[in-house]
Parts: C-alpha cells; structure tokens; sequence
C-alpha cells in the first residue's frame, strides 16, 4: 500500500489563480463604443465620397447658361459634401459679369445648390464700338447687338456704380413709370446735378440732380400730357414748360 498524500486546505483568505486565459477578451464600454462610431461617422462624412457631391443645381440662369455658372462654381465631383465651402462658391459666381446676387446650399446626400439673380439691363451705355447692357446699380455687364427697345441710352462718361452722374442719372430712370421710360432716348449728364433727359419726339427734360426724384417724376408724368418741347421738373415745386 502506498503511503498517502498529504493535501494542504487553503489558508482563509486566499485568493485562487486565475485559469489560464481568462480576462484576455474584453467588450468596450458605452461611451468608448459611442466615440468609436461618432469618428467613423466623421470619416465617411468629411474624407470619404460616400456623402460626396454628385449633383450641382442651377436655378435663376436666364441669359447666363447653368453651364456657365457651373463652371464658374468649380465644385469637385465627389468632393464630400460637409467639405464644399459655399462663401468661396458664391465668391467665385459671383464674379460673372451678368450675376448681381448668389445664394449657395447643401442638399443631402449629394447635391449643391446654386441660387442666381441676374442683373437686368435697364440702360445702354456705348463702349469702343459696342452697346453694353447697365443695370439699376450702374454696373456695364453685357455686350448686346444693338439697343433694346425701350431702353434708354446713357451719354455719360465713365459709366459705373461708382460714378456720382451715372448714379444721378439711374435715380431719374428708375423713379418713372414704364410709360415715361419707354420715351426716353437718352439720358445726358455732364454732371450729377444736371441730368437731362431726352424724348422721343424731340422733346426735353430738365431734371436736375437727384433729389426729390419721386417729386419730379410725378410732376413730368402729369406735364407730358401737354404738348411741348421743354419739360423743367428740377424744382418740383415750380415747373414749366415751353
């Protein structure tokens, strides 16, 4: 018979070793897992062309073409769409000479829109040969074959927003009614204060400068059914004709 084994009991309080292998596979936590899927969603989002451009829309174009103004717009195709930034797409649309405002935006999961307002020509200027299109503002912004009909001629010199005559004579055009314009040749102004306007027919108007515009173009809207040569609506409260 063989002798027996002696087998120590474990003192109180000991802890057992842990089985081999144990502890090695971890599960992540709630908010380790939440950061986890918050930075893919970054990644798909902002580097990736899963969310990337497909689609530019233009809407507004008239006498510009969409084309024109996509290419003007330059957005990369599959450029990711949270990435496109729209001040520096307006910016770039904005610089066609026929676009007086842009407005740009984002349509998920692929699309930029393009938003134009195009500058509408309410005079004509002549420039080394050529008729120019002008708008409300004074802006010279395109070249046309021939003077629309209805659209006055300025005889001003250096035509533009920033020009005190142009700016007078355009307060004057755009304070009358469509009836009065649609008479109106030319528009003469050697100088912000003198602003003359001539008539079909051989008739003119002293119009002075820009004030009280609103003042004058009612009083000239009431003098033109009279017959005359010479309308002086440059002091509205006393005007004459001859």
């Amino acid at each position: 018979m063989s002798p027996s084994t002696a087998v120590a009991a474990p003192r109180a309080g000991s802890t057992a070793a842990p089985r081999p292998g144990r502890g090695r596979g971890r599960t992540l936590t709630g908010p380790a897992l939440a950061v986890l899927l918050l930075g893919a969603a970054v990644w798909v989002v902002g580097f990736t062309g899963v969310l990337g451009v497909r689609t530019v829309t233009v809407t507004g174009a008239r006498a510009l073409s969409a084309e024109q103004v996509r290419s003007a717009a330059a957005v990369p195709d599959r450029q990711p769409l949270a990435r496109v930034d729209l001040a520096a797409v307006r910016d770039r649309v904005s610089g066609l000479a026929g676009v007086e405002r842009v407005a740009v935006s984002r349509s998920w999961p692929g699309t930029v829109r393009i938003t134009v307002t195009e500058r509408q020509g309410v005079a004509v200027v002549e420039r080394s040969g050529g008729v120019f299109l002008v708008d409300h503002a004074g802006h010279v912004f395109q070249r046309v074959a021939a003077r629309p009909r209805g659209v006055p001629r300025l005889a001003i010199e250096g035509v533009g927003p920033a020009d005190p005559a142009t700016r007078s004579a355009l307060a004057a055009l755009t304070a009358l009614p469509a009836p009065v314009v649609a008479q109106i040749a030319k528009i003469a102004a050697p100088s912000p204060e003198s602003v003359t306007l001539h008539l079909s027919g051989r008739r003119t108007v002293l119009w002075g400068g820009a004030a009280d515009s609103a003042a004058k173009a009612a009083a000239l809207t009431a003098l033109l059914r009279k017959p005359a040569t010479v309308y002086d609506v440059s002091t509205p409260s006393i005007v004459t004709t001859r």
